[in-house]
């Protein structure tokens, strides 16, 4: 079974987000995250900036809209 770790890129610095996740949603507010055993959690405003199936790793970044 494949599980990624997340992690939020923030102005070049690597933070993590959550461990062994089985499932990221994309939705109109941002990312979704959930793994078995935890809640799901809500990134606002994220997007996919890299997925390495290698190192098991999804790396997100918020990203800042103007309106």
């Amino acid at each position: 079974m494949c599980q990624m770790n997340v992690m939020l890129d923030k102005e070049g610095q690597q933070e993590l987000v959550m461990e062994n996740v089985t499932l990221l949603e994309v939705v109109n507010d941002g990312i979704i995250i959930s793994t078995f055993f935890d809640e799901p959690k809500l990134i606002p405003g994220a997007v996919v900036k890299t997925i390495d199936f290698t190192a098991g790793t999804t790396i997100l970044e918020v990203k800042q809209f103007c309106k």
